[in-house]
């Protein structure tokens, strides 16, 4: 974890898909640089972990577990965060899953899982916080949501076809929410990672989509978790006026 001044002091971040990651690492970046960080994800023993290791090196925590895809879960969540930690101002929107087969499997339970977690996960999120980024917005003159999309949402990839529409869905309502959200000082970031080493590749089982990822884990250096967070908190950090609305972070090899 890199050491930084503190940047994010007096900030309530919420971060969903906490439990590992990209999500983990991100809420100890934030709290190592000063925000209150509520942990949202559905294993609730390794946000229980997570938090105890963010008060030891002096941070605040709050543990949540709920699945992101229950919108029901995700607004008791935001009532719990207000009489927690306090208003959000800050949303990372990162729970995702990453599923692969060949269309023609007709793999239907993954896309579904996809859609609810990628896709509806991420709205769920955005209708439980979106009031409280706005209402810090007015008070703070900014606030901040940023979600995970995937490099995928640009490029073509054999076997993940819904899996990058999904992240496609992403970016793009990422760019339109600046259209609602910018006027009342709410920026609005979508960050597009590469190669990422962390569980989403361990949720993969097709054959071929397996063969793929160990080719390239063989040629070609991934990032790591830290790098991801490490983009979450300068984005998060730049002066109210600015704005990174689509961020792209790549393995230096891969093309």
């Amino acid at each position: 974890m890199t050491n930084s001044p503190a940047s994010h002091v007096n900030r309530v971040a919420v971060v969903t898909g906490a439990s590992s990651g990209i999500g983990e690492a991100a809420a100890r970046r934030l709290a190592a640089s000063g925000a209150a960080v509520a942990l949202i994800a559905r294993r609730a023993d390794r946000l229980e972990t997570l938090a105890k290791e963010i008060e030891r090196d002096g941070g605040t925590a709050l543990v949540l577990a709920a699945d992101v895809a229950d919108a029901e879960a995700m607004r008791a969540a935001a009532a719990e965060v207000e009489a927690g930690l306090g208003r959000a101002d800050l949303l990372f929107n990162n729970a995702g899953v990453m599923l692969a087969a060949p269309i023609d499997e007709l793999a239907t339970g993954d896309w579904q899982r996809m859609i609810d977690v990628n896709m509806t996960g991420l709205m769920n999120a955005i209708g439980a916080f979106v009031p409280h980024l706005v209402a810090s917005a007015a008070e703070k003159g900014v606030a901040d949501l940023v979600n995970t999309s995937s490099i995928g949402a640009q490029a073509v990839f054999p076997s993940f076809a819904v899996y990058v529409a999904s992240k496609a869905y992403v970016t793009h309502l990422s760019k339109n929410l600046r259209a609602d959200l910018g006027p009342k000082g709410v920026r609005v970031a979508a960050i597009e990672p590469g190669l990422v080493e962390t569980e989403l590749q361990g949720h993969v089982t097709d054959a071929g989509a397996l063969e793929w990822l160990d080719g390239v884990r063989e040629t070609l250096t991934w990032l790591k978790p830290e790098d991801i967070a490490e983009t979450v908190a300068f984005l998060t950090s730049l002066p109210a006026r600015v704005n990174l609305q689509q961020v792209t972070v790549m393995p230096t090899a891969q093309v």
